[in-house]
């Protein structure tokens, strides 16, 4: 019995010490959390995200996302004397060289470079994301019609402008630029229908920032990167998409950065968070407004009745 206890004594003192190491071994380091970044790109500025976290007491990995594409797995995140760098394979082309990451923090901000897959050097900045989370029920207003269905008044296309309205319907007959409504929102739920040809892409980014997939993705696995999914973030519950060229609809609400969405009558994401910014946002200024944007750029498509109820608080 005495041998008993000692070996149970042994046993706690040595989980309290491994909790201590551990505690110690994972304390937060400065470069930790979610970064909104803003890289000078081509002569303007793009979007681009950051999230460091522990991967065990001593490694830090992430996510990153690039003004384009999805959020991309980071394997290790080397932190040093407040400086950060990081490498990551190219997402694309497999001829592109790797991307690399080097940053300094200084007052809590992020100034740094990026070089590209194609061995292009920016310049950006970066601040620590707003959490956007609240226990506040929003209240809502009343449902107003964004597109009128006759014009593109209220919208402004992102480039050339492809968009063309036609009984009812908002239409980009071929690739194109994106565009977007003038009036920018907060909190709001959106119904908004949508129609594609077989292997066509596009998507609906909400504030300009997240982009909700629309693609024609009938029977293939319910991901992020497919109908129904916030792109390279969150996975959809349920592939619930029709055969292309069927009308098909999104009821979304976005509350903070926590979304639901609803595909064709059947809730597929309900109340998930959305990380950060995904590829292609209009800017990283998480905690502003935004337009609703439709992407204009991979293929014909159409959208009608677009409807959007903002809170009011």
């Amino acid at each position: 019995m005495k041998k008993y206890f000692f070996l149970v004594l042994v046993g706690l003192i040595a989980s309290v010490t491994n909790n201590q190491v551990m505690a110690q071994g994972t304390k937060a380091v400065p470069i930790e959390g979610r970064w909104d970044l803003t890289v000078d790109f081509k002569g303007g500025k793009a979007a681009s995200w950051l999230e460091v976290r522990h991967s065990g007491p001593k490694t830090l990995t992430g996510h990153f996302v690039w003004e384009s594409g999805s959020a991309r797995p980071i394997s290790e995140v080397f932190f040093k004397e407040g400086k950060v760098k990081f490498q990551i394979p190219t997402q694309f082309d497999a001829s592109d060289k790797e991307m690399f990451f080097e940053a300094t923090i200084v007052d809590d901000k992020l100034v740094g470079t990026i070089i590209s897959p194609l061995g292009k050097t920016f310049a950006f900045t970066g601040v620590r994301a707003p959490r956007l989370i609240s226990n506040k029920k929003p209240i809502w207003g009343k449902p107003i019609q964004i597109f009128n269905g006759k014009n593109l008044e209220g919208w402004q296309a992102m480039g050339k402008n492809q968009w063309v309205a036609e009984n009812g319907v908002l239409k980009s007959p071929a690739s194109g630029s994106n565009i977007r409504t003038v009036e920018t929102f907060n909190d709001f739920k959106l119904h908004i229908e949508f129609r594609y040809p077989k292997q066509s892409n596009s998507g609906v980014y909400l504030r300009g920032r997240y982009e909700v997939q629309v693609e024609d993705s009938k029977g293939k696995e319910p991901l992020s990167t497919y109908l129904g999914g916030v792109y390279g973030f969150i996975d959809p519950l349920f592939n619930m998409a029709k055969e292309a060229g069927e009308w098909q609809s999104y009821d979304i609400t976005l509350v903070g950065r926590v979304v639901s969405v609803v595909l064709n009558g059947t809730t597929i994401i309900y109340n998930q968070q959305i990380p950060g910014v995904t590829g292609g946002a209009l800017d990283s200024n998480e905690g502003e407004p935004g337009p609703i944007m439709i992407q204009g750029d991979h293929g014909p498509i159409e959208y009608r009745n677009i409807i959007i109820t903002p809170a009011k608080n």
